[in-house]
């Protein structure tokens, strides 16, 4: 895979995402709800894009060769900034590269911590076992997640 790119929200075409956040794989590792039509994809991108101007925040789609493979961020949520990472299934393999690169990210944004969390029914992964400082379970939004909390200055 070539370099990846990462673009403002702001700069893609809504259709391009769409059936990679309606992908029936990814939407088995995420939170259930209603499949994005048109309408509420641009309300999400809309609330994506304020995310992306909060202090400490970023959210971009993910590119390469002008294929758009998804969509990554650090997020505030619940007072912690959390990393997620939303790839088409096909470009799961570059979903390490993609986590360095947010890892950078969480350095420039002088972050000393961050955290990713996966929905319970993902077994737990020794990638990130390996570099966090924690792991635990949370609950949010009325499911159940393992947290990974990672050390940005020791990462």
């Amino acid at each position: 895979m070539k370099t990846l790119n990462y673009v403002s929200l702001e700069n893609i075409d809504p259709q391009l995402l769409l059936p990679i956040l309606n992908g029936e794989v990814n939407r088995t590792h995420l939170m259930a709800h209603d499949p994005f039509t048109p309408e509420s994809l641009a309300a999400w991108m809309a609330n994506k894009c304020l995310v992306d101007k909060q202090p400490g925040c970023r959210v971009r789609a993910i590119q390469n060769n002008n294929s758009v493979l998804g969509w990554c961020g650090i997020q505030q949520e619940a007072e912690r900034y959390e990393i997620a990472i939303v790839v088409d299934k096909q470009y799961w393999g570059v979903g390490k590269q993609i986590f360095k690169d947010m890892m950078d990210w969480a350095k420039e944004l002088n972050h000393d911590t961050v955290f990713i969390c996966f929905l319970h029914t993902r077994p737990q992964y020794a990638f990130l076992c390996k570099r966090a400082k924690q792991v635990f379970t949370i609950e949010m939004y009325g499911n159940q997640f393992t947290a990974y909390e990672i050390s940005v200055q020791e990462y």
